[in-house]
């Protein structure tokens, strides 16, 4: 058994999620990370634990929302067009 498909439309398919699965992760986790860790520098620069931390989270998941949305409209465009490629080649 193949670990993808071997036919080549298939296999576009195949690759693309496999693109989107791994973009989005980055887009969720990145600012996560990274607004997090800025949270608990401030906090152990100026106290207020946990607020920073809490505030650093909030702003990275609206930020990955933001990200992930727009994101999404453009791998939504990129499979109709991978769709309409599938149907010409088809005909």
């Amino acid at each position: 058994m193949a670990l993808f498909p071997l036919d080549p439309k298939d296999r576009k398919y195949t690759l693309m999620g496999l693109s989107i699965i791994g973009d989005f992760g980055a887009t969720i986790a990145v600012p996560v990370i990274l607004f997090v860790i800025i949270g608990q520098w401030l906090e152990g620069k100026y106290g207020y634990a946990p607020w920073f931390t809490v505030l650093g989270f909030v702003l990275a998941a609206l930020l990955s929302g933001k990200l992930i949305y727009k994101k999404a409209k453009q791998y939504g465009k990129e499979y109709e067009d991978l769709d309409k490629d599938k149907d010409l080649n088809n005909k």
